[in-house]
This record gives C-alpha cells, sequence and structure tokens, in this order.
C-alpha cells in the first residue's frame, strides 16, 4: 500500500510539472518579451510594421516616435484590445515598469503572441539617447 501511495505522489507532482511547462509561453513565463532600449530601437528599425502602444498618462510629456497613446489606468487599454489585430507585433511601454508589465500582460492574456515590453521603461530609451516627440 505503501507503494502505491509513493508512486501516486510521484505520478501526481508529474502531472503538476507538465502543466506548467504547458501553461509557459514564448518569452518565459509572462508570455511576452522584455527588450533593452537598443534592442527597441533594433526592433523599430527593422520591423515598420511594429505598433508602439504607451501605457502611460505621460503620452503628452514625451514619447517614443509613432507610439500610440492607450493609457492603462483609464481603460484605454482594454477598450482598444479587441480592434487590435493580434497577428501583428506589439511593443509596449511606460515611464513606469509596472505599468508596461500590466499593459503586455493584458496584451498576452487576450491571446497576443508577439508581445515586447521595453525593459528600464521610457527612461531607458531617453538615457540612451534615442529620439523622443
Amino acid at each position: 500500500m505503501k507503494k502505491v501511495i509513493t508512486i501516486l505522489g510521484f505520478v501526481i507532482i508529474g502531472l503538476i510539472l507538465i502543466t506548467g511547462c504547458i501553461d509557459e509561453q514564448p518569452g518565459g513565463q509572462t508570455g511576452y518579451i522584455d527588450v533593452s532600449a537598443m534592442e527597441t530601437k533594433e526592433l523599430i528599425d527593422t520591423k515598420p510594421e511594429l505598433i508602439i502602444i504607451d501605457v502611460s498618462p505621460n503620452y503628452d510629456n514625451g514619447h517614443i516616435p509613432s507610439a500610440i497613446n492607450y493609457y492603462i489606468g483609464d481603460g484605454s487599454l482594454d477598450n482598444v484590445i479587441p480592434s487590435l489585430d493580434k497577428n501583428k507585433e506589439y511593443l509596449v511601454y511606460c515611464h513606469v515598469d509596472s505599468a508596461s508589465i500590466g499593459g503586455a500582460k493584458k496584451l498576452v492574456d487576450a491571446g497576443f503572441t508577439m508581445v515586447y515590453r521595453l525593459e528600464g521603461n521610457y527612461q531607458a530609451w531617453i538615457d540612451a539617447g534615442y529620439p523622443i516627440e
């Protein structure tokens, strides 16, 4: 009986581990890919179809060129997600990391598969000397 319980325990642990692997998405457990300011600039330069989303309330104070503002705090991002093309690539950033993480997760949770997030937020972009509008 003890042997059966031990085997059953290993089977349950194995199933839990397999389930964890199945849920994992490209880009790690988050489902999105963190990119540095330099990698972001390269993405923008090599992928003209990349859609850049600024999820901050500070868009009018400066933003990455061609970025669209869907503020996460007022529901703008939630409202636009159903109309976005899930087959396109998206870069999400903010003036603070927590908002960009939240925005990237919202896209991933909605079924988007190619989502990048500017690691180090908008300040990393400025510190690298890249253009702003």
